[in-house]
């Protein structure tokens, strides 16, 4: 993709925001991270469970993961290693839906970012990236690349996992609005508990135990009916 090379920084907060946006064309809004599922298989059928699902893949499953290679990729500036830890991310994609959301939000957004953002540090990141745009690592490359601290940026990021996988479950019509706030709020703590271990954690930390929400993501792609794509 051509991008202007000019530089264009602003306060990091100011970038942070709008990157976290629900207006970034990154396209989560079609994505439920196996949630859609289920809510079908009855897993998820109102705020408790909801509740429940989200936290167990936050602490325990792919958010975790997705954590700690953030922070690594932070870390990693445009150096060679980014381009492992890229690679990493797309190996460890539990489902081909996995894979595929993660990829593609992750090329949606370098994108955007690149056009609306650029800078040299960026461009010199998306080298080592590209084709393996895991969502978490591109994420964190633009962040490193414009001075963004690692702790909001991964604050961010997770903030943002969380409300969309409840976001999922409103438009399923299994909670209302605001209930869907209460979880996300009550799910602040976890967060910032999850971003602590992934800030002082090393790719030898990788791993889960959210098997039922691999499982749900395994299951999505022969679900006979679904709004989302994964």
């Amino acid at each position: 993709m051509a991008t202007s090379t000019t530089d264009r920084r602003t306060d990091p907060a100011l970038a942070l925001f709008a990157w976290l946006s629900p207006a970034y064309p990154v396209g989560a809004f079609a994505y439920s991270h196996g949630v859609e599922w289920a809510v079908e298989a009855g897993d998820v059928r109102d705020a408790d469970t909801l509740a429940q699902w989200v936290e167990t893949v936050l602490r325990h499953g792919s958010a975790r993961n997705d954590a700690i290679l953030f922070a690594a990729a932070h870390g990693a500036g445009d150096s060679d290693a980014l381009t492992d830890i890229a690679e990493l991310a797309c190996a460890l994609a539990s489902s081909s839906e996995r894979r595929l959301e993660s990829l593609q939000q992750g090329a949606a957004f370098l994108a955007a970012t690149r056009a609306a953002w650029p800078c040299e540090a960026l461009e010199r990141a998306a080298a080592r990236i590209e084709p393996h745009t895991a969502y978490a690592v591109c994420f964190a490359a633009a962040a490193a690349a414009h001075g963004v601290p690692l702790r909001p940026a991964l604050d961010g990021y997770l903030s943002a996992f969380v409300a969309n996988l409840v976001s999922a479950a409103v438009r399923m019509s299994v909670i209302g609005q605001t209930a869907g706030q209460v979880i996300i709020a009550n799910l602040a703590a976890s967060v910032s508990a999850v971003a602590t271990e992934a800030a002082a954690a090393t790719l030898d930390d990788l791993g889960g135990f959210a098997f039922r929400a691999d499982l749900a993501s395994l299951h999505h792609e022969t679900q006979y009916s679904r709004l989302f794509r994964s």
